[in-house]
């Protein structure tokens, strides 16, 4: 894998970690419960510590860190946006759209982590991995345990 298509797929990465920052800060906003909206508001940092790191790495092997997130990310948020406003920003919404992205997290990573990465990135990816792993099945927890007391 030449240097650009490192480049490529840490941008990819960067964008998906953008992308996630952004939906839990959105949907902390949005939640009634205290425990969600510290969660959300954690899980945001932890996506932007990971960006920066991605960006670092981008920096070293030459190439220019993206700072934004996707279209595919900005449709998720417009989608979010619609449904809470037809059926209300309830917690368990929240979860439900929080979960959906944090799939596309881990559908974006396991894909980058099929390619030929130098070894010092493929390490950071996949701790990374592991972090979104981790990320979704809180989420998909909260999400079950919400449903279960309704």
């Amino acid at each position: 894998m030449d240097n650009d298509d490192v480049i490529d797929t840490l941008n990819d990465l960067i964008e998906t970690c953008k992308d996630g920052a952004y939906g839990f800060r959105t949907s902390a906003e949005h939640v009634k419960s205290p425990e969600l909206r510290v969660t959300f508001t954690d899980r945001a940092r932890t996506c932007d510590e990971g960006a920066a790191e991605l960006q670092q790495l981008v920096a070293q092997f030459g190439g220019k860190p993206d700072t934004g997130g996707s279209a595919t990310g900005a449709m998720h948020r417009g989608w979010v946006a619609a449904r809470g406003a037809l059926t209300g920003y309830t917690d368990l919404a929240m979860l439900e759209e929080c979960e959906r992205g944090e799939d596309a997290a881990v559908a974006r990573y396991r894909k980058a982590l099929e390619t030929n990465l130098p070894p010092e990135v493929k390490t950071v990816v996949e701790r990374q991995f592991q972090g979104v792993k981790r990320n979704h099945d809180l989420i998909r927890d909260l999400r079950n345990r919400m449903k279960a007391t309704q």
